[in-house]
C-alpha cells in the first residue's frame, strides 16, 4: 500500500508546477520508501507516459501510520588507486 500526496511549488517563471509524492510501505534497493515526480494528467497515466522523477527519499518521521525507512548500509565499489602522480600520465606538471 502506498500513499499519494499532491502539492505545488512556484517555479522560476512565476507559475506553479504540480508534484506528486509517493510514500510506500516497501523499500527500494537503497532503503528509500518515498519518491517525488511531476504530476501527470489522467490522459498521460492512461497512455503510460513515463514519469519525470524529481528525487527519492526516506521517511524520517511518522505518526505510526507509515513505517519509517530503516538505514541500509551499502559498501562502495572498490576502485584501484594509483600509487604515484607519475603513474597518471597527466598532460601537465603537478607538484605537491
Amino acid at each position: 500500500m502506498s500513499s499519494l500526496i499532491n502539492f505545488s511549488m512556484k517555479n522560476a517563471n512565476g507559475g506553479y508546477t504540480n508534484y506528486t509524492m509517493s510514500v510506500n510501505d516497501k523499500q527500494d534497493d537503497y532503503g528509500n520508501n518515498a519518491s517525488v515526480f511531476v504530476s501527470q494528467t489522467k490522459e498521460e497515466r492512461d497512455s503510460k507516459t513515463p514519469k519525470k522523477f524529481v528525487g527519492n527519499g526516506k521517511v524520517a518521521w511518522t505518526d505510526g501510520n507509515i513505517v519509517k525507512a530503516e538505514f541500509v548500509e551499502r559498501k562502495a565499489a572498490s576502485v584501484p588507486i594509483q600509487n604515484t602522480i607519475e603513474d597518471q600520465d597527466l598532460p601537465f606538471n603537478l607538484e605537491l
